[in-house]
């Protein structure tokens, strides 16, 4: 009997300094999956090579998964860069080990085409990795790459990626059409071409059940967000704020604990808290309502402004865990300069509300911006010990310059970066050596200082 015909949906390895499994899930390659799915003929085979879980005994490496479903990457250290020659620090492939990947394409059936995304505009080498591996196994076969590297990056994606074809932007307007002129309209069900997803709420919810019985999801309540921080690349991914109806929230969360078993529910929104009485604030009280028995996570970090004393006392209710809140930094003058979303003050108010409620000071992280352009080691010193005195925990965000934004317009304008510069110099960790006032040895005493004990 002849194999169905597929579609293999891949997710790459992450090439960096360093990384880990932070709730990590290829949230838009999934709600791809589950419109192929429901709209095509084509079987879905999937592969998540930042999937801690699919390392089993045939890798020779047991996961470290933590208990609130955070874990560690098998990393094997490969060639550095020339960009990063002169930098001393060892560079690495996360993921599945390359031996591993390739054993299990080659148990995999050829598929009719190859969809890769990318999250990171700078893990692009595994892209490249990648896509050899696919041509090696399965020869001339169509390789399309979506994903954040192929929205904010579309030119350099298109000439150094490999692929096939590059989409930028949301693709689910897009990838029935593109399926359908890849490899023939034939696999497209009756009401495929119809299909158009208006409203987030349209889309049906990400493919998770690929993973088999996964312990995390992680979910978007909403996509994009209306402010416009000088930092941050939200309203270049989705340019329009949406907001998902609380009750389809609700009736997703508990399909997949029936359906799946989850233990952790991680919210990626940018902007989780806006309007939050008839967002959020309903959300949790289903809930509440509904004791599904989870655990919930922050991780892309709260809005301390929105956060009152009804909020904090609905979230440790609910459920919530690991609690990320957004400082970006003690000093006023910066905070000015990147957008006011917060003030220093609002962190004090808010810290209060979840104590009462409470949390435990150890489970509240507060996120502190370094790598600015104009920052300084001062700033970041003075707000880690400004954060350390409300009784948080004080976490490190380094920043990261992505193109189109006003960050990156001003290091372009100064010539500390070019346009057309390598993305791989958008990297985190790479600041201290290109183009900021913070030196290596300097980042050195910050994180001794972020590591000291109050």
């Amino acid at each position: 009997m002849p194999q169905p015909k597929s579609l293999l949906l891949i997710n790459p390895w992450a090439y960096d300094f360093t990384a880990c499994d932070f709730w990590l899930k290829p949230l838009g390659l999934l709600y791809l999956a589950s419109i192929l799915k429901k709209y095509t003929y084509l079987k879905i085979d999937y592969l998540d090579c930042l999937d801690v879980q699919q390392l089993g005994s045939d890798s020779g490496y047991k996961p470290r998964i933590k208990a609130d479903g955070r874990g560690s990457f098998f990393k094997e250290e490969v060639a550095k860069p020339e960009v990063f020659r002169s930098i001393p620090r060892r560079f690495s492939r996360y993921g599945l080990p390359l031996a591993l990947v390739e054993a299990r394409l080659k148990q995999t059936p050829v598929p009719e085409a190859v969809l890769i995304t990318c999250t990171m505009t700078y893990w692009y080498p595994g892209v490249q990795a990648m896509v050899e591996l696919v041509r090696k196994v399965f020869g001339r076969l169509p390789i399309i790459l979506g994903g954040i590297y192929a929205t904010l990056c579309p030119e350099h994606a298109q000439k150094n990626s490999g692929a096939d074809l590059v989409i930028s932007g949301p693709a689910e307007n897009k990838i029935l059409k593109i399926i359908a002129e890849v490899v023939g309209s034939r696999y497209l069900k009756e009401d495929g071409p119809e299909a158009n997803f208006v409203a987030f709420d349209d889309l049906p919810s990400p493919a998770y059940e690929l993973y088999g019985q996964p312990e995390t999801v992680c979910l978007m309540t909403s996509r994009g967000c209306p402010f416009n921080c000088s930092y941050c690349a939200s309203r270049l991914i989705f340019p329009a704020f949406q907001a998902r109806k609380p009750e389809k929230v609700v009736e997703e969360i508990m399909t997949f604990k029936k359906t799946l078993n989850i233990k952790h529910v991680a919210f990626y929104d940018d902007a989780l808290l806006l309007n939050k009485d008839q967002h959020l604030k309903k959300i949790l009280r289903m809930i509440i309502e509904n004791k599904p028995d989870l655990k919930f996570h922050t991780p892309n970090g709260l809005q301390v402004r929105e956060l009152d004393e009804e909020l904090a006392r609905l979230m440790k209710e609910a459920g919530f865990q690991s609690i990320f809140l957004s400082l970006e930094t003690a000093d006023p003058h910066l905070l000015e300069e990147t957008g006011p979303k917060v003030k220093p003050s609002e962190l004090e108010q808010a810290l209060r509300h979840l104590q009462a409620a409470g949390f435990n000071p150890a489970d509240i992280s507060v996120y502190l911006l370094v790598g600015l352009p104009e920052q300084d080691k001062k700033q970041v010193l003075e707000s880690i010990e400004f954060v350390r005195k409300l009784g948080a925990r004080p976490r490190l965000a380094y920043f990261s310059p992505v193109p189109g934004t006003l960050e990156w317009k001003r290091l372009t304008e100064t010539g500390k970066l070019q346009p057309d510069s390598d993305p791989l110099l958008q990297n985190k960790l790479v600041f201290p050596y290109f183009w900021s006032k913070i030196a290596p040895e300097d980042l050195t005493e910050i994180k001794s200082r972020l590591l000291k004990k109050s």
